[in-house]
């Protein structure tokens, strides 16, 4: 296959094997069904959602963007598998950077799942098995996390196991130069601009082996930002949605807060055995009582208050009891059994309800204007401290 050389490069790296892997897998599985039919110039065409892909049409030509098939793949996080916010924003970016090229987004089909945020059961010990099986094992269908019909509104998405996909690499088997762009640690500005990417049918991206996100390195520049972060999160998939709704209908008028302790109260020892931490405040500030003495201000006593925590603890928040009505994920497990089938899952429902309250407090302030539990930065990557417990500066 001939492909375009980006002149920016002198040498080129490995390319993301899946590429070569599905071209074969077309050239002996899938000519004889797809030469059987007129496909020399593909037109957008989405198919039904219950066959894992998205329903509706166009009579536009369209290009197409693809990344790779699993989120931050490859790269340093193909096999230990981040958590569902870090996933989110190295896809959100993709589908920024297809949503500016104007093509559409070739979307993995399955998201991995780390281990330290499920606790549904779907992991288990696997032994004798392949590496594929234990990636299945391990991961979940993208069409169980998130609605791609609503997703397409903005930017349209094919997935990588449907019939579309298998479409776009057969044609552009055939069409040569024009066929697919292999690129690399290239702008997009130049590959909407520059003729050796803005006229092919694919353009296959390998994107930084850190993240998929540090191609939008530049997010903090917001005129560069072009999905809002809340862009994934409301998008979620509609059996996700609907449990989400028939609990809110229940809450009726509810405050919110979201308590994130677990991962994020990592400690470590300095060389004169002092343990420390990243976040010196946050153990102290996600207890009960300092809880109850920050959010006073925000949440008038008697009100209902759903709480959305990683703590495992049991009952570690009832002392809010004695001032609020504590409620959480758990008393509405009738709701939430029958659809939730793992952790992602059910914080994307508990999102979507944290986002319904009249008052919502988050653990970190991340934008303007956002109520937190703690005034500890959520990034800080190297300031390892020791912990604080006492009431100074609450």
């Amino acid at each position: 296959m001939a492909m375009s050389k980006n002149p920016n490069n002198k040498q080129r790296k490995p390319r993301s094997p899946l590429l070569l892997l599905t071209v074969a897998t077309v050239a002996i599985g899938l000519v004889c069904v797809f030469f059987s039919s007129s496909i020399s110039v593909i037109r957008f065409s989405i198919y039904s959602a219950s066959a894992g892909e998205i329903e509706g049409s166009s009579d536009l030509e369209s290009k197409y963007l693809y990344w790779g098939n699993r989120i931050d793949c490859p790269g340093k996080h193909c096999d230990s598998c981040e958590g569902l916010g870090h996933q989110e924003s190295s896809l959100r970016c993709a589908l920024e950077e297809a949503l500016f090229l104007k093509r559409a987004f070739v979307m993995p089909s399955r998201m991995c799942i780390n281990p330290l945020h499920n606790k549904k059961g779907i992991l288990h010990h696997l032994t004798n098995v392949s590496s594929q099986e234990r990636w299945a094992a391990s991961s979940c269908t993208m069409d169980s996390l998130y609605d791609l019909n609503l997703i397409s509104k903005t930017i349209p998405v094919i997935l990588d196991n449907s019939k579309m996909w298998y479409r776009v690499v057969s044609t552009s088997m055939k069409l040569g130069n024009r066929g697919v762009a292999q690129v690399e640690a290239t702008s997009r500005a130049d590959l909407r601009d520059s003729n050796l990417y803005s006229n092919v049918l694919l353009i296959n991206r390998t994107a930084n082996p850190l993240s998929w996100f540090m191609e939008c390195k530049d997010r903090t520049n917001h005129s560069s930002v072009m999905l809002p972060y809340s862009f994934l999160p409301t998008s979620a998939a509609p059996k996700l949605r609907d449990a989400a709704r028939k609990i809110k209908d229940l809450l009726g008028d509810y405050d919110s807060i979201h308590v994130r302790r677990g991962d994020k109260m990592k400690t470590r020892k300095d060389r004169f055995g002092v343990y420390r931490t990243l976040h010196p405040h946050l153990d102290r500030d996600t207890r009960p009582e300092f809880i109850q003495l920050r959010i006073a201000k925000w949440i008038p006593p008697g009100r209902t208050l759903f709480i959305a925590s990683n703590e495992r603890t049991p009952g570690f928040f009832s002392p809010l009891s004695a001032r609020y009505k504590v409620v959480s994920s758990s008393d509405y497990s009738s709701i939430l059994d029958p659809v939730i089938e793992n952790n992602y899952q059910l914080f994307m429902v508990e999102r979507l309800i944290l986002g319904g309250a009249r008052t919502f407090i988050k653990t970190f302030k991340e934008f303007e204007g956002d109520l937190s539990l703690t005034d500890d930065p959520k990034k800080n990557a190297k300031n390892w401290q020791i912990p604080v417990y006492t009431m100074e500066e609450v």
